[in-house]
């Protein structure tokens, strides 16, 4: 994999943290400020570097990774299949459904990949918590809490509108946080039969929110909070028993299965940093052309993309362009 890095924001400070571990023939970068593109590139060994997105994907990378405000993920990754690269983008995948087919109708045109990068569906503890779910017999309740007080809220409440808490890009706390919820629960036990949000809302968008998905025999419900904080727990529970997972499912590396007689098995993963399986597989799926694995993903980006539309719907969350 030849990887462009689109982005220089907190993120792309976080994947370079497992730099040396990038399975990568090469590694550029864009950026709107040279300075901060080219410091990058100094500390990380960053091969080349681009201060105009043309210019990359003119060059000879095969992939794009897209860090970006939510708001700019389609119009940029367009431009990558129309220079035939494939694309990674950061979670949420596009800000509503419209712009998600349109994307994946692309990227079957062209031949190229485009995968969601959400951190979940590659760990190790999500992978095993998989294989555990039918010992707790018919499940029946499913809450999953993310609440996180945000670092931006304060700024937010006197008046700084950044990115985070802008609804014309695509934030809020159901596209920042509660998406990571919808993608354990989605990749879990698939598409429900229909969803509720309630949503507290400030200057047009939801700070923090409940959302229910109603499924054939149970109910899941995913929390989500930037305007407050808790201690983020997760929970499965069945007839013949529960799993509690005791952090966010984009970087669980434990569980505990507790059986209804009072059995305990805990189980703990290495605390690799919460990017290197994705990429990991992302390099996989490039060189192989894992196609029929990028489908599979695709289907549950395309779930969670639907809910959120509707989520934003039914409490009056317009996004730009909507």
């Amino acid at each position: 994999m030849k990887l462009g890095i689109v982005g220089t924001g907190m993120i792309v400070q976080d994947l370079m943290q497992i730099r040396s571990t990038l399975k990568v023939e090469k590694l550029a970068i864009f950026g709107r400020n040279p300075e901060q593109v080219e410091q990058l590139a100094k500390t990380h060994h960053i091969h080349e570097t681009f201060s105009d997105y043309k210019a990359m994907l003119a060059s000879d990378i095969d992939t794009v990774y897209i860090a970006l405000p939510n708001h700019l993920h389609f119009s940029f990754a367009q431009q990558a299949f129309a220079a035939d690269k494939h694309v990674i983008l950061e979670k949420p995948i596009t800000s509503n459904y419209s712009e998600f087919q349109q994307l994946r109708r692309l990227a079957k045109a062209k031949k190229k990949i485009l995968i969601e990068a959400v951190t979940l569906h590659y760990l190790p503890a999500y992978q095993q918590l998989k294989q555990k779910l039918a010992e707790l017999g018919e499940i029946k309740i499913v809450s999953l809490n993310y609440s996180q007080y945000s670092s931006r809220y304060d700024r937010f409440k006197a008046g700084e509108i950044l990115p985070a808490f802008d609804p014309q890009k695509s934030g809020g706390a159901l596209m920042d946080l509660n998406v990571y919820n919808l993608h354990f629960a989605v990749g879990l036990f698939g598409k429900p039969i229909g969803c509720v949000y309630a949503a507290n809302i400030e200057r047009n968008i939801d700070t923090s929110g409940i959302l229910l998905l109603n499924y054939p025999t149970f109910q899941a419900v995913c929390i989500a909070a930037k305007d407050c904080s808790a201690p983020v727990i997760l929970s499965i529970q069945g007839n013949k028993g529960c799993i509690t997972v005791p952090m966010p499912a984009s970087v669980m590396t434990t569980f505990e299965l507790i059986a209804n007689n009072g059995q305990r098995q805990s189980f703990e993963f290495e605390k690799q940093h919460r990017m290197f399986y994705e990429f990991q597989r992302f390099a996989e799926i490039i060189d192989q052309q894992d196609f029929a694995f990028v489908e599979e993903m695709l289907d549950i980006s395309e779930i969670v993309c639907k809910l959120t539309e509707q989520a934003r719907k039914q409490q009056g969350i317009h996004f730009a362009g909507e």
